[in-house]
């Protein structure tokens, strides 16, 4: 028997043990995995409101004007449904606290998830902040000024997938059905 024979370890039946067996995973295995963990972490990023998204709408309703709070009447003129005439995009503002926090939708022409949204007073101008959270739109946002003398809502549009900024109008629909 040489030297080398005698230093192994045999087991009962004269072959070496299996111990430092190598257990090999697939790479199809790690890619699967990754694929499941960003699937997971989009769908929660996307279904749960963002408190960076709540800290961000207390911040610019008081920040903008400290003033801000206590002008509900000013605040009231935004109330209705908006109409981009470029596109037939749709908000409706259904409410609005003395705070600025807004209760807000938006279509296109199916609902978009609205992350945030909130008017504030600068000076003599009512503004508008609206943030979406949905599929294709992952924190698109709308920065608006409302203007009295042509009741319309104008300003930019900030398209988050392309990274693009777009000039937009919002028109008042009217209430009567046509």
């Amino acid at each position: 028997m040489s030297k080398r024979q005698r230093n192994k370890p045999r087991s009962k039946l004269g072959k070496t043990p299996a111990a430092k067996r190598r257990v090999r995973l697939s790479p199809l295995f790690f890619l699967g995995s990754a694929i499941v963990v960003l699937v997971v972490l989009i769908s929660w990023r996307l279904q749960s409101p963002s408190i960076f998204s709540v800290t961000r709408s207390a911040t610019v309703a008081n920040t903008a004007n400290p003033a801000a709070v206590g002008n509900h009447a000013e605040f009231q003129k935004l109330k209705g449904r908006w109409r981009r005439p470029d596109g037939g995009y749709v908000m409706a503002i259904n409410g609005i606290a003395e705070t600025g926090t807004m209760d807000a939708a938006y279509f296109n022409p199916y609902p978009i998830h609205v992350g945030n949204a909130v008017a504030s007073r600068d000076g003599n101008a009512t503004k508008v902040f609206v943030e979406l959270r949905d599929v294709n739109y992952p924190g698109s946002t709308y920065t608006l000024t409302y203007e009295a003398s042509s009741d319309q809502l104008k300003g930019t549009y900030y398209q988050a997938v392309e990274q693009q900024r777009f000039e937009v109008v919002f028109e008042r629909v009217s209430d009567r059905r046509q």
